[in-house]
Order: structure tokens, then C-alpha cells, then sequence
């Protein structure tokens, strides 16, 4: 037996390094974790780059010029709707973190009626 690692805490644990209370919860991740190969993928690298010079460098929504990091790339249909389409250039346009916020969360709100459930079947 010994104690949890968190300091101050005099719980004594049988294994780990944090009692119950202190334990570290794992993050559910954003499903892009879930196609990180995918996104790691010369393909999309390429397809990223055609999008952006096909869009002249600006948000599809709100006509800002984005460039670096502000640049994002959104499937208008989503990977976990119809995966042959993660590929197809005219499902993919370029935005600005911004408008790729409302895109998304657009895109729960559609999905989470559709199913009927209470709560969205994807995470974007």
C-alpha cells in the first residue's frame, strides 16, 4: 500500500499512482483522432492544398482571407456520415476557425435530430 500522488492527499491506494478522487480522467477525443492516419495522409495534405488554391485562400463563408494556422479545411458531409466522400473535392471547402465552429456545430445540431436520440451520434 501507499499513498495517492496528489499532494496532500493521504488516501492509501493498492496500485496506480492516484486514489479514486484523484485519478485522471481520460479526454474523450474529437473524432478526428479517430482518422489522425487520415489526416496525417499525403492525400489529404494535397487535397488541403487543391481546396485552398480552388477557394483563392479565402473562408467559403465569410470571404476572409485565412492563411497558416487560421486555415481549415471542413467536410460539408462528415467523414462518419459518408466516409467515400473524405476524398472528394467538392465535399471538402476551405474556412476560418470561426466559421468552421458554426459549420460544425450546424452539423451536430442536423445529426442529432436525424437520430432522434438524445444525443448527437458524431462528434466532429
Amino acid at each position: 500500500m501507499k499513498y495517492c500522488g496528489e499532494q496532500g492527499c493521504k488516501k492509501l491506494i493498492a496500485s496506480g499512482r492516484y486514489c479514486d478522487e484523484h485519478r485522471r480522467r481520460s479526454n474523450h477525443k474529437p473524432s478526428r483522432y479517430r482518422y489522425k492516419s487520415f489526416y496525417n495522409s499525403q492525400a489529404w495534405k494535397d487535397l488541403k492544398s487543391d481546396c485552398y488554391q480552388r477557394d483563392k485562400g479565402c473562408c467559403v463563408e465569410c470571404g476572409k482571407l485565412v492563411y497558416g494556422k487560421q486555415v481549415h479545411h471542413h467536410h460539408k458531409i462528415p467523414i462518419a456520415v459518408q466516409p467515400n466522400l473524405k476524398l472528394d473535392k467538392d465535399n471538402v471547402v476551405t474556412v476560418c476557425n470561426q466559421c468552421h465552429n458554426v459549420l460544425e456545430n450546424e452539423l451536430n445540431v442536423i445529426y442529432h435530430h436525424m437520430s432522434g436520440s438524445g444525443s448527437p451520434p458524431y462528434h466532429f
